[in-house]
Parts: C-alpha cells; sequence; structure tokens
C-alpha cells in the first residue's frame, strides 16, 4: 500500500491497518507481518526502535523480546512509567537472513528506512509526544534525515523541525551483546542515565 493513496489516517487502529498492507519496500514479503507501534494515544515520550526483531515479528507487537525486557528494566530504573510510553520501529517489517533455521537480524538500508518513515511521521502526529527518544542510530536516522553518531549527540537535547524534543541513545540490543559483565553493568547505568536525563528535561518544562 502506497501512501499516496490512502485517506488521512485519523487514529492508531488505521494506522495499524494501513501498516499491515503496506508494500512500500520489498521487506513484507519475507516478513510474517507489520509490526505496530504500541502505547496510550497520548504518551509523553515516544521511543523509537530499530525494526521488529524475531519475537516481535512473530508476536506482531513491539519489544517483547530480550531488548524489550532490557527497555522496560530500564524505564522503571529511570523512573519513567511504561504506561506513559508508546514504543515503536523506525521500520514496521523484520528484515532477517536465515542461517540454518535462524533468523539473524540485518540492519535496514536507506532506502527502506525512508519509505517507512511515513509511518513513524504518522504516528508522532497522533500521539503528540512531549519528547521521542531514539535507540540507535537507524531511528535516528528516521527521525533527523541525517546519519548521526550516537557518541556526539548522546545525553544532548536536540529539537525536531516540529518543535518536538529529540534525545538519543542506544538500542538496548547492544547491551545484551556486551559479554564482560562489569562492561555490561557500566553501559546499562548510562543507558538509564540517558533515560533519566530525558525525563528530567520535559519534567522542566
Amino acid at each position: 500500500m502506497d501512501a499516496e493513496t490512502l485517506e488521512p489516517i485519523t487514529s492508531l487502529r488505521q494506522l495499524a491497518a494501513a501498516e499491515a498492507g503496506c508494500t512500500r519496500c520489498p521487506l513484507y514479503k519475507n516478513a510474517t507481518q507489520a509490526v505496530p507501534g504500541e502505547g496510550p494515544s497520548r504518551a509523553t515520550f515516544m521511543l523509537v526502535g530499530e525494526q521488529p526483531g524475531d519475537k516481535e515479528d512473530l508476536a506482531g507487537k513491539p519489544f517483547v523480546g530480550p531488548a524489550g525486557r532490557m527497555l522496560d528494566q530500564a524505564l522503571h530504573d529511570a523512573g519513567i512509567a511504561r504506561e506513559k510510553t508508546f514504543v515503536t520501529n523506525a521500520v514496521k517489517h523484520f528484515k532477517h537472513e536465515m542461517r540454518g533455521k535462524r533468523r539473524l537480524h540485518k540492519r535496514p538500508n536507506n532506502y527502506e528506512i525512508e519509505r517507512c518513515k511515513i509511518w513513524l511521521d504518522d504516528e508522532r502526529k497522533l500521539i503528540k509526544p512531549a519528547a521521542v527518544i531514539a535507540l540507535g542510530v537507524t531511528a535516528a536516522r528516521s527521525l533527523t534525515g541525517k546519519t548521526l553518531t550516537i557518541a556526539k549527540v548522546r545525553g544532548k537535547p536536540l529539537t525536531l523541525a516540529d518543535g518536538t524534543k529529540l534525545f538519543v541513545t542506544v538500542h538496548p540490543s547492544s547491551l545484551l551483546r556486551i559479554e564482560a559483565e562489569a562492561d555490561k553493568r557500566a553501559a546499562y547505568r548510562a543507558f538509564v542515565a540517558d533515560l533519566k536525563k530525558a525525563a528530567a528535561e520535559v519534567a522542566a518544562v
């Protein structure tokens, strides 16, 4: 389904139905289903990840796998109520390659990110979050149209074209890949600190 043929989208239910029929890039061909964003229709925070993973693709829900559990714990530790957040992804279909019987994640390319951007834009128009938190470089690119280096913008409030505050941090899946336990704990603390900073900025407005 192409955005140009759609009627104006006025609800999350309508948006999910439109995403389910999306053929704007080839990723729909090998995914189980599109995975729409999830959360309240008026959320304080919108958290944007990269794309659904294997578990999310099968469940049709975002952030239900190991990275999702990591995110839920970090939100709790940062004092951000999960029920006040809308979680979604820059790309709505799972991009992967087969390795034996396993489906291994592949990062979306710029074309796929751009073709999927209309859905994220619609989510932002509907939700009107006080702040958006980009989890990783794919989300940051979708939101800003630029390739950002996380280390350079992390912890610094940015402003999107419509005036919404943007915070950029790592994707929680990156923490899962850290093998040394001490390093993983330090990275987790830094991630929670990023979320706390975003919450403090929003509370100060």
